[in-house]
């Protein structure tokens, strides 16, 4: 039996939503792997610590994130203070 207008539709709909979803977290999983490298590069190297420190300061302006922010900061303005 063929499928109807409206049945292709919701079902191009149900495709195009995994699509988005799929890419979605692939974006997710390539943020991650960026900051842990970030992160880890700027733990090693004052000058990189300092940019980090200044830019989550800047661009994190939620209280809930400058919470979880905390500790990483103390830690990045650690680092930067050995240069």
């Amino acid at each position: 039996m063929a499928r109807t207008i409206d049945q292709q539709i919701a079902e191009a709909q149900a495709r195009l939503n995994r699509l988005k979803t799929r890419a979605k977290a692939t974006e997710t999983r390539r943020k991650i792997i960026v900051g842990a490298i970030v992160t880890t590069e700027a733990l090693k190297d004052p000058k990189i610590a300092r940019w980090m420190a200044a830019t989550l300061r800047k661009n994190a302006t939620r209280e809930v994130d400058q919470k979880e922010l905390t500790g990483l900061l103390a830690d990045l303005d650690a680092k930067a203070a050995e240069a």
